[in-house]
């Protein structure tokens, strides 16, 4: 057993091995089966002329696989993956998977601070992403991340120039042979399907991201029920535009398209008119993403240009769905919307595609998963509440994580005496089981579908030898829920400027998403009678002035 992962309770293994929702299954099965049931399929396509069906698709998985034994990653070793919408994400995750690796999902925006947290904390002895991508070196971070732990041997770089002293995926793939030898040995190397299989990093009010480990049963079961849920199939083919590190790209879209031995689509680009041109290029079926890409499509002005009449369904989870928007999507785009909502520790309600748009517009459908337990509490005594009655929303089931990786303490303010993860989220449940949120217990910021801890971004400002006091909130914004503002106090006699703090965080090695939009430098921080920040009337405040600035309505 992996140290640092909470084991499921044998009476929880058995009931759900028992009732049929454990398959039994890999994902390296889940590959397989797809690639010898329908070799010629196209399984995968990306932006950059990539093109594959799924027998291709598994032998690149494969060759890779082989190419890591011999590399020597071991089983359970962990390999921190950090990829844009490139193909290549696909057949590396996959190939980890076949020889018991575990990856661990990583955003292409993460910059130092993130990465070394990590790979800290996961004890990683791999990272796998590009060389280069826009405007960003990845060589120098990785070789500073790799000083600073020596547990991390190996960097492989994709799309490498080959200008560094580091591995080529590329020529990891090539010089692999699939001989009768090399796949005895691959075969092998299957796992456990109780084993973890997966961690996927997570935002939340405590900090630097933790990590949900995942088994392969627990989340092969939600990319089942997934798939069935927004009723996937082989004849679809599904776009994702939203980063495949993100949890809702990769268990709502990639697993179960995968599973459903569907078509993949990876772009890389959230322009509306390149979402537009590739819908009508590979003729795609559905699409999951976050409210503000399907608001900036349905707006876009060169909309009629393109024949998107291929689009059948969309998904649409992270933040809420504005009604107008979902009334948009049908008027405008003909296509089913399915609100959703979810988490990388494996909760996932949807609308279904038979729905009255009134309970689209309101609810976030029900569990993806029948089998999953989801109830409403009394946050505080832990009391079960009836329907219609907001609380706290806990879930536990076969598809649920069973605790943050190496994280005891969190795990104990995040599990109910009785097993349920308390998952931070205020709502109720009505008479059909359908779920409406209602509010947010958990300190986080939620822009764009992104959970962005305020408490990490204000222990960087607080750094910067000229601030006294800081307090990160979120701030209301008409297309990405929550956009970050900072109010800052500066030290006696000292003054700053947006520019200067957003300088210092990057040279600080902050990523993209804990840089500040908006800054407030007052001189006195609002605080409430037991001298703590008052962050309410700082969300007041500042509400209060993007109306008067006209930014948001009242």
């Amino acid at each position: 057993m992996l140290r640092g992962f909470i084991p499921y309770k044998n009476r929880d293994v058995q009931k759900y091995i028992r009732r049929g929702q454990w398959r039994n299954m890999t994902f390296g099965d889940i590959l397989d089966k797809a690639a010898e049931s329908s070799p010629a399929h196209e399984s995968l396509v990306d932006n950059y002329n990539n093109r594959l069906n799924y027998k291709q698709l598994r032998e690149k998985a494969d060759r890779l696989a082989i190419g890591l034994i011999e590399l020597g990653i071991k089983p359970q070793d962990r390999v921190l993956l950090q990829f844009p919408n490139w193909s290549e994400f696909i057949y590396t995750y996959f190939a980890l998977q076949k020889i018991g690796a575990i990856p661990v999902l990583l955003l292409a925006r993460y910059a130092q601070t993130e990465i070394n947290h990590l790979c800290k904390l996961t004890e990683a002895v791999a990272w796998i992403g590009p060389e280069t991508y826009r405007n960003r070196d990845y060589l120098p971070i990785i070789k500073d991340i790799m000083k600073c732990n020596p547990c991390l041997r190996q960097a492989i770089l994709v799309r490498s120039e080959g200008r560094n002293e580091f591995l080529s995926l590329e020529q990891l793939i090539d010089k692999s042979e699939l001989t009768e030898s090399s796949l005895k040995q691959l075969a092998a190397r299957r796992p456990n399907p109780m084993e973890v299989a997966h961690m996927g990093p997570t935002g939340g009010s405590t900090g630097l991201p933790k990590v949900a480990p995942k088994t392969h049963d627990s989340f092969l079961a939600r990319a089942e029920y997934t798939a069935k849920a927004w009723e996937l199939s082989s004849d679809d083919v599904c776009l994702v535009v939203a980063p495949v590190g993100h949890d809702l790209s990769f268990s709502i879209v990639i697993c179960p398209a995968i599973f459903a031995q569907a078509k993949l689509v990876l772009l890389d680009s959230t322009e509306p008119r390149d979402i537009l041109s590739i819908i009508e290029r590979e003729k795609i079926t559905a699409v999951g993403w976050v409210p503000p890409l399907a608001e900036r499509v349905v707006n876009c002005e060169h909309l009629n240009k393109y024949n998107i009449s291929s689009l059948r369904k969309m998904y649409c989870g992270g933040q809420n769905s504005p009604p107008e928007l979902i009334q948009e999507v049908k008027n405008k785009l003909n296509c089913k919307y399915i609100n959703g909502y979810g988490g990388t520790e494996g909760h996932n309600t949807m609308t279904r595609l038979d729905y009255d748009q009134t309970i689209i517009h309101t609810t976030v459908g029900k569990p993806a998963c029948p089998y999953d337990d989801y109830k409403i509490i009394n946050p505080v005594s832990g009391e079960d509440l009836s329907l219609n009655t907001s609380g706290e929303l806990v879930v536990k089931g076969p598809c649920i994580f069973s605790g943050y990786y190496n994280a005891p303490e969190e795990n104990q303010i995040s599990f109910t005496s009785d097993g349920f993860f308390r998952t931070g989220d205020l709502a109720l449940i009505d008479a059909e089981g359908n779920i409406t949120l209602t509010g947010r217990i958990k300190d986080i910021i939620k822009r764009g579908g992104e959970n962005i801890s305020p408490i990490e971004i204000e222990k960087l400002i607080i750094t910067h030898p000229d601030v006294a006091q800081v307090c990160v909130i979120g701030m209301p914004d008409p297309v990405l829920a929550e956009r970050i503002c900072a109010y800052i106090q500066c030290k006696s006699g000292k003054t700053l400027g947006f520019e200067s703090i957003i300088d210092y965080l990057k040279a600080y090695g902050a990523s993209v998403l804990q840089l500040p939009e908006r800054i407030e430098f007052v001189d006195n921080l609002l605080v409430t009678e037991a001298g703590k920040t008052n962050k309410r009337l700082l969300k007041e405040d500042i509400k209060t002035k993007l109306i008067k600035e006209g930014k948001i309505k009242e």
